[in-house]
């Protein structure tokens, strides 16, 4: 089965400065690692025919990672300054909806090519599990472990860790759910998931959590979260 992945590297990253003044974020390193490197390595590992990179802010830093990974496209978000991560996905709906899709957040690092590398029988999120309150999005499930809600906030659940799979079917529906819904002026500030929670709670989608640990997909959203796993990894 063909497989691709869209990587969401679009938007300032705002929360790295003042390091992303001058470097995009998913190219930001991590010991002499661009943090997108470690999610292309993954997506490889796993056989994934296509990598679409979506880009917007300081796209032209992303033309060398194109030209090293013959698998890697730029589609270029023209409207990421002013419309939410929805038009991301919206500019790249004819790929996801042709294939098996991997849908990742591009500033994340992956210690571990072969996190991905697991059999997926049904579409979901990749999530860790948080005890106490997080004001983070996160997966409210049944009592078979099928989503029931994908929003922000929660209390001992599955944390959201930037990386999505919808085997074909359902990356579709995704896919003209946010053709539809991106044309509409109010939902200009809308993020892809909220699209992807109104199709679960409507029964169109039917999507599981595939849990990770913590360390296995990591989230550097700061300069403080860099130094951290920095220090970590030492």
């Amino acid at each position: 089965m063909k497989e691709i992945a869209i990587l969401m590297a679009a938007g300032f990253g705002s929360r790295m400065r003042p390091l992303t003044d001058t470097v995009a974020k998913p190219l930001v390193k991590v010991n002499g690692i661009p943090l997108i490197e470690t999610v292309i390595a993954a997506l490889e590992k796993r056989g994934v025919a296509e990598i679409y990179v979506v880009t917007g802010y300081k796209a032209e830093q992303f033309d060398a990672i194109a030209e090293k990974h013959p698998d890697v496209h730029l589609i270029h978000n023209a409207e990421y300054a002013t419309k939410n991560n929805i038009n991301s996905v919206a500019v790249v709906a004819d790929k996801m909806a042709s294939s098996a899709c991997f849908v990742c957040e591009a500033d994340l690092f992956l210690p571990r090519a072969d996190v991905l590398c697991r059999e997926l029988p049904l579409s979901g999120y990749f999530g860790k599990m948080v005890d106490g309150f997080s004001n983070d999005w996160v997966f409210e499930t049944d009592i078979n472990g099928h989503i029931t809600h994908v929003g922000k906030g929660g209390t001992d659940t599955y944390n959201m860790v930037g990386i999505s799979y919808f085997h074909q079917a359902d990356a579709r529906k995704i896919a003209a759910a946010i053709v539809e819904e991106v044309t509409k002026p109010e939902n200009s500030n809308l993020f892809w998931d909220e699209v992807v929670d109104h199709l679960v709670k409507s029964g169109e989608l039917d999507l599981v959590v595939h849990p990770v640990a913590p360390d296995e997909i990591v989230e550097c959203d700061t300069v403080e979260d860099l130094k951290k796993l920095e220090a970590k990894l030492k």
